[in-house]
């Protein structure tokens, strides 16, 4: 472990801290000469690098017996040991927040998400996100994989994106809904209303994305990005406008508002993506929303089912559209 380290601090807590769920990987010769950061989050979909990172640090990934360092070169049949903390640690304030629960059982809960609200801290949001809500509400009854300020942090939707995502209440839950991401199971509907009118009534976007090369905040379609894989359908069309369903089989940050603004219809009221004259509707983000989710239950293995309406902005947007 690290110099100095200390579990107790670590976790800001005076209860005694476990770590009985342990993962182990052995590389493959295909699998050699990447950093064991890049390795570790490869291994574990869904799981933040900075995550990972955080847990290498401070000792729990363990290489062949010895502590890991985030830049070592993993070999073929290294051995990788990875120790996850069983409680999520209370390293932020937790604040009163009114959260709109879909469902929940001891395992999860699936949250429709307000449009504003920032799902976690990051710079210029170090309060008021969805993770305090979750703090005051479930402490540190959440999984702990994400990194230590993302607890119960499955997956994220954008600020200004409202709509459904669930949160894991134990390391199990969080990584079976982490592979199902992974895997491309979890089924994810989206509805937005986007400028112009499609050609065609459904299509498949597939276009690589990575990180704008200029403005850090954005995201673009790169040959060399990670793969990104969007499906789209009409449901109305209007004479500027046009009401679509966007189904994701690849999560990628802002997928599908890079991908329809790539194909030349931005998503309306988008801050980042959209068109100028988007402000003769008084937005105040992307109309987007996420309106479905499916997966199966980590413990039941029951395929479960969650739709929430699009908020009322998004039809006095229609209306005025229409």
């Amino acid at each position: 472990m690290e110099d100095g380290f200390n579990k107790q601090e670590l976790y800001d807590t005076d209860d005694e801290i476990d770590e009985k769920q342990e993962i182990s990987f052995t590389v493959e010769p295909h699998e050699a000469d990447k950093r064991l950061d890049v390795y570790l989050t490869r291994k574990m979909e869904g799981v933040s690098r900075t995550g990972i990172q955080k847990l290498i640090r401070s000792g729990f990934a363990v290489v062949n017996g010895e502590p890991g360092k985030t830049g070592y070169p993993v070999k073929t049949e290294d051995h990788i040991l990875v120790s996850l903390p069983e409680t999520a640690p209370l390293l932020l304030e937790p604040q009163p927040m009114d959260l709109d629960i879909v469902y929940e059982d001891d395992i999860l809960l699936v949250i429709n998400k307000k449009q504003g609200l920032v799902v976690h801290p990051g710079p210029g949001h170090a309060e008021g996100t969805l993770v305090h809500g979750l703090l005051w509400h479930y402490g540190r009854g959440l999984s702990a994989v994400n990194g230590f300020t993302r607890p119960g942090i499955v997956h994220r939707i954008d600020k200004d994106t409202s709509g459904l995502m669930v949160v894991a209440k134990n390391n199990s839950a969080h990584l079976d809904l982490s592979a199902q991401l992974a895997a491309r199971t979890m089924k994810r509907k989206y509805t937005a209303v986007v400028w112009g009118n499609f050609v065609k009534d459904e299509g498949v976007i597939s276009a690589p994305l990575r990180r704008h090369p200029k403005d850090r905040k954005k995201i673009a379609v790169h040959p060399q990005g990670k793969t990104a894989v969007t499906l789209y359908n009409v449901l109305e069309r209007y004479k500027e406008h046009n009401w679509i369903e966007a189904r994701l089989e690849t999560g990628r940050t802002h997928q599908i508002r890079v991908h329809m603004a790539y194909l030349g219809h931005p998503i309306v009221g988008d801050p980042l993506y959209g068109r100028k004259g988007d402000s003769v509707y008084n937005l105040k983000g992307q109309a987007l929303h996420a309106r479905e989710i499916q997966f199966v239950h980590p413990v039941t293995k029951k395929s479960l089912e969650f739709q929430a309406s699009p908020p009322e902005y998004f039809f006095d947007l229609i209306n005025n559209i229409k």
